[in-house]
C-alpha cells in the first residue's frame, strides 16, 4: 500500500449542513498529523452510476499518495460492501455500488478490498462519518484493519460502459460535464442536445458570446458550454439527461 500523505474528501453531501464537517473532524480527531482536503462535496446526490464517470477524471492531475474518502451511498446502512481500491498509487475508500468501477477497470493495475471491520458504535444512516472515516484513519495510520482481498471484476458495475453519454454534473457556471472521455471523439463530432446543435471549440474564447459549444475540458472529459452563459440553462439539460450527437 502507498504511504499516505492527505486525505480527500469526494461526496453529495452538499456544501452546507453538518454533513462534511463531521467527517473532516473525525478525521481530525483519529489523524491528527494527516491534512484533509474537502475535494468536492457536491456530486449529484444518489448517483453512484453518474459520480463513477467524474471520479477517475477528478484525480487524474491529482498527487499521488492520496487517500480518498468517496461517499455517495442511497443504499447506506443495506448489504453493500464496503471497499478499499488500490489504483495507480492511491487509495479509495467507499461502499461498492458502482462508485468505483470506472476507475478500477481504467487503472493499470488495481487491487480492491472488502472491510470486514466494524466500530463499536455504527449509526445506520451516515457510514461517511462512522465507518468510511475511520477506515481512512487506520489506512493512513497505518493501524491493522480487517479486510479481505477480493477480484476487482466482482465489484459493481463493472459491466458499465466505458463512456457516459449523459450529463453527469453541472458546476457553478451552469457548465454541463458529461461522462465522455473527450480522446475518444473527432473534433468534427456536433451534439444535438436541447434543440440546438454544437460543435467544438477549443475554448470559450473560440465561441461567440451566447454560442452554445462542446470542449475537452482540464479534466479530459466533454464538456457542454455557452460563452459567458449558462448551458444548463440554455439547453435545458439537467444531470442524468441524455446526449445525442450525428
Amino acid at each position: 500500500m502507498p504511504p499516505i500523505q492527505r486525505l480527500a474528501l469526494i461526496t453529495d453531501f452538499g456544501g452546507t449542513g453538518p454533513y462534511v464537517g463531521q467527517v473532516k473532524l473525525r478525521l481530525s480527531g483519529l489523524s491528527p498529523e494527516i491534512p484533509v482536503i474537502d475535494l468536492i462535496s457536491d456530486l449529484v446526490p444518489f448517483r453512484p452510476d453518474l459520480g463513477a464517470y467524474l471520479l477517475p477524471a477528478l484525480v487524474r492531475d491529482m498527487p499521488r499518495g492520496t487517500l480518498y474518502v468517496c461517499v455517495v451511498d442511497p443504499g447506506v446502512g443495506g448489504d453493500r460492501r464496503a471497499l478499499i481500491v488500490e489504483a495507480d498509487g492511491n487509495i479509495f475508500v467507499g461502499p461498492d455500488n458502482g462508485l468505483f468501477a470506472v476507475l478500477a477497470r481504467s487503472a493499470s493495475d488495481a487491487k480492491v478490498r472488502r472491510v470486514a471491520w466494524r466500530p463499536a458504535e455504527l449509526s445506520a444512516s451516515f457510514h461517511g462519518r462512522d465507518l468510511f472515516a475511520p477506515v481512512a484513519a487506520m489506512l493512513a495510520t497505518g493501524k491493522f484493519l480487517d479486510a479481505e482481498e477480493i477480484d476487482p471484476k466482482s465489484m459493481e458495475g463493472m459491466d458499465w460502459p466505458h463512456d457516459l453519454w449523459r450529463v453527469i454534473y453541472a458546476d457553478h457556471y451552469g457548465n454541463l460535464m458529461s461522462g465522455i472521455r473527450a480522446s475518444q471523439l473527432n473534433r468534427t463530432q456536433v451534439m444535438h442536445v436541447g434543440g440546438h446543435r454544437l460543435a467544438f471549440s477549443r475554448t470559450f474564447c473560440e465561441a461567440q458570446p451566447s454560442q452554445a459549444f462542446w470542449y475537452e475540458n482540464a479534466l479530459g472529459l466533454v464538456e457542454l458550454a455557452v460563452n459567458q452563459g449558462r448551458a444548463d440553462r440554455v439547453l435545458g439539460l439537467a444531470p442524468g439527461d441524455p446526449i445525442n450527437t450525428d
